[in-house]
């Protein structure tokens, strides 16, 4: 995988090569945040979305990460402050809502994907899923947007 190959160095040269090209770089940084291709995508990035299952170890990393960068620099300060965060149900989980609510009461724009059977199985196809579940991906791709 390129993420496991590329150095620190090589964050800002793909971003650099990627907007040659297109004026929207879009990186999965996986979640090394000690590795420093992590740090050099945070430094060559613009918006912040943060991913979290329903699950409340997977909800305390997310702001464990987001709380680091808020003390790393001004700008990973400005990134964690503007993160779109997005909870995932995959489990029909009870946590959600608390979840969530933990996030929005830190000031975080913060959307509840639902659960879809469409995200669980086979390949991901917009048109399979849910209308509730497209209108949520899609206000979480307006509110990246913002970021821009």
């Amino acid at each position: 995988a390129v993420g496991e190959e590329m150095k620190g160095g090589g964050v800002g040269e793909l971003v650099a090569w990627g907007g040659r090209s297109y004026r929207r770089v879009v990186l999965d940084s996986g979640n090394d945040e000690s590795a420093t291709r992590w740090l050099r995508m945070i430094d060559n990035s613009h918006q912040l979305i943060v991913p979290t299952s329903a699950s409340p170890e997977s909800a305390e990393s997310a702001m464990l990460m987001l709380e680091a960068l808020k003390e790393r620099d001004e700008h990973s300060a400005q990134l964690a402050q503007n993160a779109v965060i997005v909870v995932t149900d995959g489990e029909r989980s009870a946590h959600i809502q608390p979840i969530a609510s933990g996030f929005i009461d830190a000031g975080l724009r913060t959307f509840v994907i639902p659960f879809d059977s469409g995200l669980k199985s086979g390949p991901l196809r917009f048109g399979r899923l849910r209308p509730s579940t497209q209108q949520q991906w899609m206000k979480v791709a307006a509110a990246a947007s913002q970021g821009f």
